[in-house]
């Protein structure tokens, strides 16, 4: 069986051992290091991405494939840095202030960078400051911001206030995701969509950076 092929399908049923395997073999075979990480770890982690959406496979199935992909992903990384390969984007993402839930946004975080993108997560009751501060410094693509109280959701706006006084608003996208939240609430507030699951994300943060 094709190696890449090998890759996608260990990674899929969340072997973390054999996509580590795997992928050392193909790094030893000087197969392309961008072959390897688009056609076996992103295209895994795609089709992973969309059984879950189809409610084929559950949650601890999506953890335990990110897992391999991971495990696959550290091996490569060196390769991908020596090359100067380029992800396909910076997201930075983050559960707001006052908000402790961050379930939801793990989850999307993991999905993006199964899609090949480079995420920097802040975590949890992260301040409007820490969102525009960070996405300045690391010059981001993508500011995602996640809550799942009805009173953390203002916290959103004024992260949104804060990029306009910095000049940010425009230069930035700005996505939100939550069980409380809604089209419309990211629309009110001037975010650029509203994400309802990690799926979801990954289309709507590779529309938002022009992939497609």
């Amino acid at each position: 069986m094709d190696i890449i092929r090998q890759l996608s399908e260990n990674l899929q049923s969340g072997n973390a051992r054999k996509v580590a395997e795997i992928t050392q073999q193909a790094i030893s075979a000087k197969l392309d290091t961008k072959k390897i990480l688009d056609k076996g770890l992103i295209a895994g982690m795609t089709i992973v991405g969309e059984r879950f959406k189809c409610h084929e496979i559950f949650l601890p199935d999506v953890l335990l494939a990110a897992k391999a992909m991971y495990a696959g992903m550290d091996l490569l990384k060196p390769l991908l840095l020596k090359e100067g390969i380029p992800t396909i984007g910076k997201v930075l993402i983050g559960s707001v202030q006052g908000d402790l839930h961050d379930i939801g946004k793990n989850l999307v975080a993991i999905m993006l960078k199964g899609a090949g993108f480079e995420v920097i997560d802040l975590g949890n009751d992260v301040s409007p400051q820490k969102f525009i501060d960070t996405a300045e410094k690391e010059n981001v693509d993508v500011i995602g911001m996640s809550a799942l109280l009805t009173t953390t959701m203002p916290m959103m706006k004024k992260v949104v206030e804060l990029a306009r006084e910095r000049g940010l608003y425009g230069k930035k996208k700005f996505i939100v995701g939550g069980a409380p939240l809604s089209s419309e609430y990211a629309k009110e507030i001037g975010a650029d969509a509203y994400c309802f699951d990690g799926v979801s994300a990954v289309e709507t943060v590779k529309r938002l950076v022009g992939i497609f």
